[in-house]
């Protein structure tokens, strides 16, 4: 809970995603709902924990990397949803703009205009009385940053950066001790770049965050556009899907997915079917469908699924037993992925009972890595410049695909920090008719720590 004022607050954090919904106690047994996800599970779970019902849901903008689940809090609950006049959405709302104020009954929630993630941008000051309480930034204002102004195309960047200049330099004149309520955080593509605590305060802010502190308004727009790196494709069809209002799911029934025969799932890959396998790691390396897509089920299966997989591609799923389905399908619908036609009925081992195919990409350590091999680093530009194998080949793994029949057949061994990305980055090669491929256990830190010992055993 939070200690800002006398309000009770929860953030509801998704993980994978790096954003924050929040859940207000109201004191009437009531509470609001702040840029919810899609996937209301854990929404669902705070708010039977406080014994409260939902009356209002706000959506700070329109958002890119999730769809909103105030369409489904308004059908279910009956929640009055408050959004930006100014986004044109396509549901029933209440449309707020500058300056336009909501009772809550006891708290109530000023809307603030403050531009600059996207063009219809709201920030909610939330009020206890005439005392502000706290402020949900949204995607404007972040801990130690601020959200990214280039989803609207690298050619509205510069723009939106210099209404973001003046949006934060708004946000900042709050008083010092009004909490700070982000939606994006650490892990999301939406920051720039992420920082690690998710709430703040103003005067915290000021004290910190280092954009907050560049008073000239080109060196901000400078030091803004500086930080931007690359981000999932989905997000530029999740704001037009949030305006015209994501479809009603029945929850109890959304979750599922048909079972398909190793005969039908041949079929479906032939038609152009994508498989994902989302098994772990060295299960997927030991064996898997020829052609099949690696993307582990946790926190980041979603951003992964919708980054590698075409838009209109069906997808048939390959899991473990001991996989939560329920999870991975959530994580789909709540970046709006509803192409899972069905998963492998019997999993990996009744595809390879009935005689199927099977291939198998080997796993390395850092002291199997030689000359003899090209090494592909496919982790982020700002995790690559920050330190890398001498000689490796860098390509980012979201951009991959696009370049994998270009790249020269050669032995190679792929790596990221850990190893699921880099095990997806090998079963695209292989895809894309690669041979000989091999993925490291672990990163450039593993690496280099082999590289000591073996230094100072010689």
């Amino acid at each position: 809970m939070s200690d800002a004022r006398d309000v009770e607050l929860t953030a509801v954090v998704d993980e994978g995603l790096g954003n924050s919904c929040y859940l207000v106690d109201l004191g009437d047994g009531s509470a609001l709902v702040v840029d919810p996800p899609r996937d209301l599970r854990a929404v669902r779970r705070a708010v039977g924990k406080a014994g409260l019902r939902i009356r209002f849901v706000a959506d700070t903008h329109l958002h890119g990397d999730f769809l909103s689940g105030a369409v489904q809090l308004a059908h279910d609950d009956g929640a009055t949803i408050l959004a930006s006049a100014a986004g044109r959405r396509w549901f029933e709302h209440r449309g707020v703009g500058e300056g336009d104020e909501v009772d809550l009954g006891g708290l109530s929630l000023m809307a603030l205009a403050t531009p600059g993630h996207t063009d219809e941008h709201l920030s909610y000051l939330l009020r206890d009385g005439e005392q502000p309480a706290g402020v949900f930034t949204g995607g404007s204002l972040i801990v130690g940053s601020a959200a990214r102004t280039d989803l609207l195309g690298p050619e509205r960047a510069e723009e939106l950066a210099r209404a973001q200049f003046a949006s934060l330099r708004r946000l900042s004149a709050l008083p010092a001790d009004t909490a700070v309520w982000p939606t994006h955080g650490a892990g999301s593509f939406c920051s720039a770049p992420p920082g690690v605590d998710r709430t703040s305060t103003i005067g915290r802010e000021l004290r910190t965050n280092a954009l907050l502190g560049i008073e000239d308004e080109d060196r901000f727009v400078e030091r803004l556009l500086a930080s931007l790196g690359s981000y999932p494709p989905y997000f530029l069809r999740l704001a037009e899907a949030n305006r015209r209002g994501p479809a009603v799911l029945d929850p109890a029934v959304a979750a599922r997915l048909p079972q398909l025969p190793a005969s039908a799932v041949r079929g479906m890959g032939r038609d152009g079917a994508v498989v994902v396998d989302a098994r772990p790691v060295p299960d997927f390396a030991c064996a898997h469908i020829p052609g099949s897509l690696s993307i582990p089920l946790r926190a980041q299966f979603a951003t992964w699924l919708g980054w590698l997989v075409p838009p209109d591609a069906p997808i048939v799923v390959v899991r473990d037993p001991d996989q939560d389905v329920a999870e991975l399908v959530w994580q789909a619908l709540n970046i709006g992925v509803d192409r899972l036609v069905g998963e492998l009925e019997g999993g990996f081992d009744a595809w390879a009972g009935t005689g199927c195919p099977t291939a198998g990409t080997r796993l390395v350590g850092p002291a199997e890595i030689d000359g003899g091999r090209r090494v592909l680093d496919v982790r982020q530009r700002a995790e690559f410049a920050a330190g890398h194998l001498p000689g490796a080949v860098h390509v980012e793994l979201g951009s991959l695909a696009a370049v994998a029949t270009h790249l020269p057949d050669e032995p190679t061994v792929v790596m990221c920090a850990r190893g699921p990305r880099a095990m997806g980055a090998a079963s695209l090669l292989e895809r894309a008719g690669h041979h000989d491929l091999a993925v490291l256990a672990g990163g450039p830190d593993d690496w280099a720590m082999a590289t000591r010992e073996k230094l100072q055993v010689e």
